[in-house]
């Protein structure tokens, strides 16, 4: 064989060893599997990038019936969604018909119905208490927008578990005032020249309001799901107390994951695994404060978690809270326990989806970061992620990246990976 064909064989030859690397991700899942889930990768690459002003080339349905219909049990949308971008700039610039106080919970917020009747949540931007990083103040909300990044989060991952979510510029003396209800109308005031209400929520007060910059206020939109896919609210397991001085049961007992499985829906279906990419996705954008969860009502545990309220989050960017993934590293550990004086292990076991260890490894160097600024550079709040923030991304992931390796090191590929796609048909 001549020296040009075995240079040509061998380069053929790495070729193949660089594909089976890249089939073949670190937890030594079925090449069929990494296979799918890297077409979809690049599919959801491909997708990333959104037009602005975008409109539907068909004048048949709305925005809002063409959102309606790609909600189903275990998806708020597909995965291939040409009209997307449609629909975002639908939510970002439709008259809005109506204006009302925010349904109740911690933060400020206003309920709106948009031209066509599809309600929406606004909530105003606002900055947050100051943090130090690397030395210097930083402002917690400032030029990002913690919903909006969470919604493109969800995309990237490939959950699709987020209700839309897109940045929009709203005059409150003009799109706002004129149809807000008496009730909203009677928490606004002026401030400095800046028109500002308050709202009502628990944390609500007339001394802090949102204030616009004049009378123009940055915020998001959350489209509101369809009113027949009714939402059932449920205590997170690994909710924190919020008491001083009382711990949760998760956070001083080691074998607590095992008795979660235990209980429904943990004990069958794809709840705990929702849960487990729940903790992957809340300890990306650092958010320690998911006491509960919602799902779609009467599902037996079988529909997704939905990833809705992501607005504490992106916080302070040097601050890793390890506590977000205890569904994780707790559901992976052995301990040896005694009874009746002879010591015997107890292995408390759960298991990560392929299909999430999958795309986590394609996202590490630097990818998820970029994926990031690629998925929001659409929207009119860009740049809705601060460098910080984008860099406590990357430095997550890889946080992440060692918690499974570990318990794959110490229990096993079998024992930490399961291939679990359940897809339910749209009713």
């Amino acid at each position: 064989m001549k020296l040009k064909q075995r240079v040509v064989l061998l380069c053929a030859v790495l070729f193949l060893l660089g594909l089976a690397k890249v089939f073949l991700l670190d937890g030594g899942e079925s090449s069929f599997a990494s296979r799918r889930d890297l077409r979809a990768f690049r599919k959801m690459e491909g997708s990333l990038t959104l037009a602005r002003g975008a409109k539907l080339t068909h004048t048949l349905q709305s925005p809002w019936e063409v959102a309606g219909q790609w909600v189903g049990p275990r998806e708020v949308y597909p995965d291939e969604t040409p009209e997307l971008a449609a629909v975002l700039n639908a939510l970002s610039s439709a008259r809005v018909e109506r204006a009302d106080v925010g349904y109740k919970g911690t933060q400020l917020k206003a309920l709106l119905v948009l031209d066509g009747g599809q309600k929406v949540v606004f909530k105003p931007k606002r900055y947050r208490r100051d943090y130090v990083v690397e030395g210097e103040p930083y402002a917690g909300y400032d030029r990002h927008n913690a919903e909006i990044a969470a919604f493109h989060l969800d995309r990237i991952l490939g959950f699709r578990r987020a209700p839309l979510v897109v940045g929009r510029f709203m005059n409150l003396k003009t799109e706002i005032k004129p149809v807000a209800t008496d009730q909203l109308l009677s928490t606004f005031l002026v401030h400095a020249n800046n028109t500002c209400f308050y709202g009502k929520c628990y944390y609500c007060r007339e001394t802090e309001p949102a204030c616009a910059d004049g009378d123009v206020m940055e915020g998001s939109v959350t489209l509101w799901l369809p009113d027949v896919w009714p939402l059932q609210k449920h205590r997170h397991p690994w909710g924190r107390t919020y008491r001083e001085g009382k711990l949760a049961r998760w956070e001083y007992d080691e074998s607590y994951c095992e008795a979660v499985k235990k209980m429904p829906p943990y004990d069958a279906g794809p709840r705990l695994l929702d849960v487990i990419d729940t903790a992957i996705f809340d300890y990306l954008i650092g958010n320690a404060d998911r006491h509960h969860y919602e799902s779609f009502q009467d599902d037996g545990g079988a529909s997704m978690l939905i990833l809705l309220d992501n607005a504490k989050s992106f916080g302070n960017p040097a601050l890793d809270e390890r506590s977000i993934l205890a569904p994780l590293y707790q559901c992976c550990i052995s301990k040896v326990s005694k009874r009746y004086g002879e010591e015997f292990s107890i292995t408390v076991l759960h298991r990560v989806r392929v299909s999430t260890w999958n795309r986590l490894n394609l996202l590490k160097g630097g990818v998820l970061s970029s994926a990031m600024l690629q998925a929001t550079a659409h929207d009119p709040a860009f740049p809705v992620l601060t460098e910080l923030h984008l860099s406590a991304l990357d430095r997550r992931l890889n946080g992440i990246l060692s918690t499974v390796r570990q318990c794959i090191e110490t229990q096993g590929t079998d024992n930490t990976l399961i291939e679990d796609r359940l897809n339910l048909p749209h009713p």
